[in-house]
Parts: structure tokens; C-alpha cells; sequence
């Protein structure tokens, strides 16, 4: 078989932020100050949640998952965003791309999977309250999670392997600080009407089964609160699942916005506005919603800066 080179394009152009000059450095301080304070918050609670008995339990193995992948989603896109705002380097190679696009797609996957896995955690939680360490083992907590690093990285793998292997022989100028599908598709000289379709398919499969478990778990343990109706049960139920919930909203509507929807309605100034709602700033306030809505994690993460600050 005669291989064909499916690409003639051998780099992009990630346009970004260029297009506001007179206020990049700003927006270089702003973006690094987030991105630092995203990695300090989540390191911090990855740190607690280690070596804290009070927090070896389900609940916090899988947020310790979710702080994981909030350390690498901005870290795939905002060093090389930094440096295109300081330096104005803003090419990128095209296998540089396709790396870039898989990994980002791989974390916004697993923590799409992960959400549910954590929505079934505090069902157990709240619902099997006595059995709720004999469901979710330590066996079980490991499956759920290597199976929700496995169907993020198998999900990226499809949807790179539909953008990537299009024909680009065009403009090479992406209209967002990232390579994200929407202005990858757009740039592709050849149909992509049914790969769009397959990749809206996949996605409205994968996060809407995502989106029921979540939804079913919060119909269980909204109807055992009310069928207890016992003093303090809303203020108890509050406390184990109104943070989840609310990363939930935050994240789902974020993503939503960007990826479920045909690319005709794609906006460059609106996505870059979105993208970093989800790409920057969920990271950023996942572990400030579990701190503040958190008792033990506010007492481990009290203990951590203690023994931080002793040291020094």
C-alpha cells in the first residue's frame, strides 16, 4: 500500500491572545498568578489527602484523582499560552498539536467519567451509610478509577485519530491559545461533516451516560432524605455532596458549551472566554469549593500548613 502524506501543513499558529497587544503582559501575570495558585491548591490537597489518616477513605482517593488531573489540564495548555504572550512565540508543530489536543481531551474525559464515579461514592455515602466501606472497597476504588484514566485515554485516542488525520493544506492559524477541536476542524480543507457527526455521537454517548449516573445518583439520595425527613439530614446531606455537586455544574456547563454543538456555531472570542472557564479556573477553584464545604479537608490542610511552616 502506497502510504500518502495526510498533511501538508507541518505547523499552526496559535493566535490566542495576540489580538489584544497593549495588555499582554497583564494578561502574562494574570494567567501565570492563576496558574501558579492552581498548582499550589491542588499540590496542597493531593499533599493532605497523602498523608492524612483522617482522609484515607473513597471519597478523598477519588478527590485526590480529581486534583490530579486539575494539575494537568491548565499545565498542557497555559505554559505554552505564557510563553506566547511574553515571547510571542506562538507556533506550534503539528505533532506538537496532536499531542497537545490528545492529552487535553484525555484529562477532560476522565475527569467527565471521574465526576460520576464520585456521584455513585456519595449515593453509597448517603444511602448505605453502614455498608458503605464494604461497597466501595479499596479493590473497587482502584478498578473505578484505572477504568476512568482507561475510557478518558480511549476516548482521546478516537477523537485524535478523526481530527488528525484530516487533510490540512490551508490557513494554519488557530483562532484559540490551545489546540482544541472546534478551530482544528475548522482549518481541515477537506468534508468534515461526518467526522463531526461521529465525534458528536461518541461524546453525546460517553458524557450522557456520565451525566445519568450523576443525575440518577442525586434522584437516590435527594428521595432518602426525603423519606428520613430527620432533623439536620439536609445540613448532613449538604456537607458530603453539595461540593461535588457543585464541581459538577461547573465543570458540565463549561464543557457543554464548548463541545456539544456543531462546529458552524463556533465562536473564536466566545470559546476563548469558555475554554478558560473550564481549562483555567475550574482547576483553579475545585479544591477552594472542597476546602470551604469541607471540615476534615480544612483540618488537613490546617496540619499541612502547620508542619510546612515548622519546617522553615
Amino acid at each position: 500500500m502506497q502510504r500518502v502524506n495526510i498533511s501538508t501543513v507541518s505547523e499552526f499558529v496559535l493566535v490566542g491572545l495576540s489580538d489584544a497587544p497593549k495588555i499582554r503582559l497583564l494578561l502574562f501575570i494574570l494567567f501565570l498568578l492563576i496558574y501558579l495558585a492552581t498548582l499550589a491548591g491542588n499540590i496542597t490537597l493531593l499533599i493532605a489527602i497523602s498523608t492524612d489518616s483522617h482522609l484515607h477513605s473513597p471519597m478523598y482517593f477519588f478527590l485526590g484523582n480529581l486534583s490530579l488531573l486539575d494539575i494537568l489540564c491548565p499545565t498542557i495548555t497555559v505554559p505554552k499560552m505564557l510563553g506566547a504572550l511574553l515571547l510571542e512565540n506562538r507556533e506550534i508543530s503539528f505533532f506538537g498539536c496532536l499531542f497537545q489536543h490528545f492529552s487535553l481531551i484525555a484529562v477532560v474525559g476522565t475527569e467527565i467519567f471521574l465526576l460520576a464515579v464520585m456521584a455513585y461514592d456519595r449515593y453509597v455515602a448517603v444511602c448505605h451509610p453502614l455498608r458503605y466501606l464494604s461497597i466501595v472497597s479499596t479493590k473497587l476504588c482502584a478498578r473505578l478509577a484505572v477504568g476512568t484514566w482507561a475510557a478518558g485515554l480511549l476516548n482521546s485516542l478516537l477523537h485524535t485519530s478523526l481530527i488528525f488525520t484530516l487533510i490540512f493544506c490551508g490557513p494554519n492559524k488557530i483562532q484559540q491559545y490551545y489546540c482544541d477541536i472546534p478551530p482544528v476542524l475548522a482549518l481541515s480543507c477537506s468534508s468534515t461533516h461526518s467526522r463531526e457527526l461521529v465525534i458528536l455521537a461518541v461524546a453525546g454517548v460517553l458524557g450522557s451516560s456520565a451525566c445519568v449516573v450523576t443525575l440518577v445518583s442525586y434522584i437516590y439520595i435527594l428521595l432518602e432524605i426525603l423519606s428520613k425527613n430527620s432533623p439536620g439530614i439536609w445540613q448532613k446531606a449538604f456537607s458530603t455532596c453539595g461540593s461535588h455537586l457543585t464541581v459538577v455544574c461547573l465543570f458540565y456547563g463549561t464543557t457543554i458549551c464548548t463541545y456539544v454543538r456543531p462546529s458552524s456555531t463556533y465562536s473564536p472570542h466566545l470559546d476563548r472566554v469558555v475554554s478558560m472557564l473550564y481549562g483555567m479556573l475550574t482547576p483553579l477553584l475545585n479544591p477552594i469549593i472542597y476546602s470551604l464545604r469541607n471540615k476534615e479537608v480544612k483540618c488537613a490542610l490546617k496540619r499541612v500548613i502547620s508542619q510546612v511552616r515548622s519546617a522553615l
